[in-house]
Protein backbone atom coordinates (compact mmCIF):
# COMPACT_ATOMS: atom_id res chain seq x y z
CA UNK A 1 0.00 0.00 0.00
CA UNK A 2 1.76 3.30 -1.14
CA UNK A 3 0.68 6.55 1.52
CA UNK A 4 2.16 10.12 -0.24
CA UNK A 5 1.36 13.13 1.93
CA UNK A 6 -0.25 16.16 0.19
CA UNK A 7 0.87 19.77 0.89
CA UNK A 8 -2.34 19.92 3.16
CA UNK A 9 -1.85 17.92 6.61
CA UNK A 10 -4.13 15.04 6.81
CA UNK A 11 -5.38 14.67 2.97
CA UNK A 12 -3.41 11.67 1.86
CA UNK A 13 -3.11 10.01 -1.67
CA UNK A 14 -3.00 5.63 -1.22
CA UNK A 15 -2.60 3.56 -3.83
CA UNK A 16 -3.59 0.42 -3.30
CA UNK A 17 -1.42 -2.70 -5.00
CA UNK A 18 -2.85 -4.39 -8.30
CA UNK A 19 -2.14 -8.25 -8.59
CA UNK A 20 -2.95 -9.06 -12.05
CA UNK A 21 -2.80 -11.59 -14.89
CA UNK A 22 -4.43 -12.56 -17.94
CA UNK A 23 -7.99 -12.26 -16.18
CA UNK A 24 -7.48 -8.75 -14.98
CA UNK A 25 -6.45 -8.19 -11.59
CA UNK A 26 -7.30 -8.06 -8.33
CA UNK A 27 -6.71 -5.13 -5.41
CA UNK A 28 -7.64 -5.04 -1.78
CA UNK A 29 -8.94 -1.18 -1.64
CA UNK A 30 -9.53 -1.11 1.92
CA UNK A 31 -7.92 -2.77 4.85
CA UNK A 32 -9.17 -1.54 8.78
CA UNK A 33 -5.52 -3.39 9.71
CA UNK A 34 -2.57 -1.83 7.23
CA UNK A 35 -4.46 1.38 7.19
CA UNK A 36 -4.53 1.48 11.31
CA UNK A 37 -1.20 0.34 11.69
CA UNK A 38 0.19 3.53 8.55
CA UNK A 39 -1.94 5.85 11.29
CA UNK A 40 -5.12 5.98 9.06
CA UNK A 41 -7.60 4.50 11.87
CA UNK A 42 -11.16 5.18 10.82
CA UNK A 43 -15.03 3.52 11.14
CA UNK A 44 -16.40 3.90 7.62
CA UNK A 45 -20.12 3.27 8.05
CA UNK A 46 -21.48 4.14 4.85
CA UNK A 47 -20.41 3.81 1.55
CA UNK A 48 -21.43 6.08 -1.94
CA UNK A 49 -21.32 5.27 -5.45
CA UNK A 50 -22.37 7.88 -7.92
CA UNK A 51 -22.25 8.23 -11.84
CA UNK A 52 -21.26 10.98 -13.60
CA UNK A 53 -23.02 10.64 -17.14
CA UNK A 54 -21.02 13.82 -18.93
CA UNK A 55 -17.36 15.03 -18.95
CA UNK A 56 -17.37 18.12 -17.31
CA UNK A 57 -19.59 17.33 -14.49
CA UNK A 58 -18.77 18.73 -10.96
CA UNK A 59 -20.11 17.94 -7.76
CA UNK A 60 -18.55 20.40 -5.40
CA UNK A 61 -16.98 21.57 -2.79
CA UNK A 62 -19.06 19.83 -0.31
CA UNK A 63 -18.98 18.65 3.53
CA UNK A 64 -21.15 17.64 6.05
CA UNK A 65 -20.69 19.78 9.29
CA UNK A 66 -20.41 18.80 12.50
CA UNK A 67 -21.86 17.17 14.62
CA UNK A 68 -22.14 14.70 11.87
CA UNK A 69 -19.16 15.52 9.90
CA UNK A 70 -17.42 13.22 7.34
CA UNK A 71 -14.25 12.26 6.46
CA UNK A 72 -13.97 10.39 3.19
CA UNK A 73 -12.09 8.22 1.02
CA UNK A 74 -12.57 8.93 -2.55
CA UNK A 75 -11.54 6.46 -5.60
CA UNK A 76 -12.96 5.83 -8.78
CA UNK A 77 -14.82 2.63 -10.27
CA UNK A 78 -14.75 3.48 -13.89
CA UNK A 79 -13.44 6.38 -16.03
CA UNK A 80 -11.37 9.65 -14.22
CA UNK A 81 -12.00 12.66 -12.59
CA UNK A 82 -9.72 15.04 -10.94
CA UNK A 83 -10.84 15.33 -7.34
CA UNK A 84 -9.95 18.01 -4.95
CA UNK A 85 -10.11 18.96 -0.99
CA UNK A 86 -10.21 22.44 0.48
CA UNK A 87 -9.64 23.02 3.80
CA UNK A 88 -12.24 25.13 5.41
CA UNK A 89 -11.01 24.76 9.25
CA UNK A 90 -11.08 28.70 10.45
CA UNK A 91 -7.66 29.53 11.94
CA UNK A 92 -5.81 26.77 9.70
CA UNK A 93 -2.91 27.83 8.63
CA UNK A 94 -3.52 26.21 5.28
CA UNK A 95 -7.48 27.48 5.17
CA UNK A 96 -8.33 28.02 1.54
CA UNK A 97 -5.61 26.00 0.23
CA UNK A 98 -6.66 23.27 -2.07
CA UNK A 99 -4.80 19.95 -3.53
CA UNK A 100 -5.85 17.99 -6.82
CA UNK A 101 -5.30 14.28 -7.55
CA UNK A 102 -6.71 12.38 -10.92
CA UNK A 103 -8.20 9.28 -10.30
CA UNK A 104 -8.73 6.86 -12.64
CA UNK A 105 -9.85 3.30 -12.75
CA UNK A 106 -6.54 2.93 -14.97
CA UNK A 107 -4.70 4.80 -12.01
CA UNK A 108 -6.23 2.67 -9.34
CA UNK A 109 -5.56 5.90 -6.56
CA UNK A 110 -7.18 7.02 -3.85
CA UNK A 111 -8.52 10.58 -2.14
CA UNK A 112 -8.34 10.57 1.85
CA UNK A 113 -10.64 13.76 2.63
CA UNK A 114 -10.67 14.52 6.21
CA UNK A 115 -13.42 15.86 8.14
CA UNK A 116 -12.80 19.89 8.11
CA UNK A 117 -12.11 19.62 4.23
CA UNK A 118 -14.65 20.44 1.76
CA UNK A 119 -14.66 18.45 -1.40
CA UNK A 120 -15.11 17.70 -5.04
CA UNK A 121 -14.58 16.81 -8.44
CA UNK A 122 -14.63 17.28 -11.96
CA UNK A 123 -14.76 14.32 -14.99
CA UNK A 124 -12.78 14.15 -17.20
CA UNK A 125 -14.28 11.01 -18.92
CA UNK A 126 -18.19 10.04 -19.98
CA UNK A 127 -19.42 7.64 -17.74
CA UNK A 128 -17.32 8.15 -14.72
CA UNK A 129 -17.55 6.34 -11.27
CA UNK A 130 -17.32 7.50 -8.43
CA UNK A 131 -16.85 5.14 -5.00
CA UNK A 132 -16.48 6.86 -1.75
CA UNK A 133 -16.87 5.72 2.30
CA UNK A 134 -17.70 8.35 5.26
CA UNK A 135 -17.05 8.31 8.67
CA UNK A 136 -20.25 9.44 9.57
CA UNK A 137 -24.20 8.98 7.98
CA UNK A 138 -25.10 10.99 5.54
CA UNK A 139 -27.46 13.89 7.56
CA UNK A 140 -29.85 16.94 5.38
CA UNK A 141 -29.27 19.61 8.32
CA UNK A 142 -25.73 19.07 8.22
CA UNK A 143 -24.95 19.10 4.50
CA UNK A 144 -23.08 22.32 3.00
CA UNK A 145 -21.33 23.70 0.13
CA UNK A 146 -19.05 26.31 -1.10
CA UNK A 147 -18.56 27.23 -4.51
CA UNK A 148 -16.19 25.10 -6.76
CA UNK A 149 -15.19 28.49 -8.49
CA UNK A 150 -14.90 30.59 -5.64
CA UNK A 151 -11.92 33.17 -6.55
CA UNK A 152 -9.99 33.14 -3.15
CA UNK A 153 -9.58 29.21 -3.77
CA UNK A 154 -9.04 29.45 -7.46
CA UNK A 155 -8.90 25.73 -8.28
CA UNK A 156 -7.87 25.28 -11.56
CA UNK A 157 -10.27 22.34 -12.55
CA UNK A 158 -8.64 22.14 -16.35
CA UNK A 159 -12.41 22.51 -17.70
CA UNK A 160 -10.47 23.23 -21.44
CA UNK A 161 -13.04 24.77 -23.08
CA UNK A 162 -16.13 22.64 -21.81
CA UNK A 163 -18.96 24.35 -20.17
CA UNK A 164 -18.95 22.95 -16.72
CA UNK A 165 -22.25 20.87 -15.88
CA UNK A 166 -23.57 21.71 -11.59
CA UNK A 167 -26.67 20.95 -10.29
CA UNK A 168 -28.58 23.37 -8.45
CA UNK A 169 -26.85 23.53 -4.94
CA UNK A 170 -23.80 23.68 -6.43
CA UNK A 171 -24.28 26.65 -8.40
CA UNK A 172 -26.16 28.59 -5.78
CA UNK A 173 -23.50 27.50 -3.02
CA UNK A 174 -21.74 30.75 -1.68
CA UNK A 175 -17.87 31.83 -2.73
CA UNK A 176 -15.35 30.80 0.37
CA UNK A 177 -15.07 34.64 1.28
CA UNK A 178 -18.93 34.98 2.17
CA UNK A 179 -18.66 31.42 3.95
CA UNK A 180 -18.94 30.87 7.71
CA UNK A 181 -16.94 27.95 8.40
CA UNK A 182 -18.57 25.71 10.88
CA UNK A 183 -15.34 23.97 11.14
CA UNK A 184 -12.53 24.91 13.61
CA UNK A 185 -8.55 24.31 13.48
CA UNK A 186 -7.42 22.33 16.60
CA UNK A 187 -3.51 22.84 15.49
Amino acid sequence: MQIEQTALPGVVIITPPRFGDARGFFSESWNKQKMADAGLDFDWVQDNHSLSAKVGTIRGLHFQAPPHAQDKLVRCGKGCLFDVAVDIRKGSPTYGQWVGEELSFENGKQLLVPAGFAHGFVTREPDTEIIYKCSDFYSPECDGAVRWDSASIGIDWALNGVEPLLSEKDAKAPGLEDFDSPFVYEG
